[in-house]
């Protein structure tokens, strides 16, 4: 097994969680995911992460630790760079947005929604990874993709959201940290 996976298995143990066969890894110093299936890496990608330090505290715009689940898979069949607001497409691309909307990070082609598996530490409450809206999600600011850049979501490559999407299912076990 590959060592990379050691905090994540010491955590389904602890918890009493069995691991999935897909697995992501966040790492947020190297700003990368690591995407395992059977123990095995199948790809690394660059991402970006919080801008702020981490954290799993309701609005601290920290990307959130510890062990969590893909709860939703948002935007199948959509075109790379369709920007969702509330979670629906709205039909443009983010090139049609005027520059001052596109300052902001957008949504964009697919969204991982995570949900915290760890009660008190990103499951409930304030804690909560789900009510914080938390997602793995296609940007238009694909520059800045390996640089800390988000309000604690976990940014990707249009084409690789894509890429990702089609391979992991809701249930799918994403574990973040260093």
């Amino acid at each position: 097994m590959d060592n990379n996976l050691e905090p994540h298995t010491q955590t389904c143990h602890r918890l009493g969680i069995k691991p999935t066969a897909r697995i992501l890894v966040v790492r947020l110093q190297a700003q990368t995911l690591q995407f395992y299936r059977d123990g095995g890496l199948v790809r690394a990608y660059a991402v970006s992460t919080g801008l702020r330090p981490p954290s799993n505290v309701r609005h601290s715009l920290g990307t959130p630790c510890g062990l969590h689940e893909i709860a939703e898979r948002i935007g199948a069949g959509q075109p790379p760079g369709m920007v969702f607001v509330a979670r629906v497409p709205t039909g443009r691309h983010f090139n049609e947005f005027s520059e001052e909307e596109n300052r902001a990070n957008l949504v964009t082609t697919r969204i991982l929604w995570l949900r915290g598996l760890e009660p008190g530490v990103n499951r409930d409450g304030d804690l909560d990874t789900y009510s914080r809206y938390i997602y793995l999600h296609g940007t238009n600011h694909e520059e800045k993709i390996g640089q800390p850049a988000s309000a604690g979501c976990i940014l990707l490559r249009n084409l690789e959201i894509i890429e990702l999407y089609d391979e992991v299912r809701t249930g799918d076990q994403v574990w973040i940290g260093d």
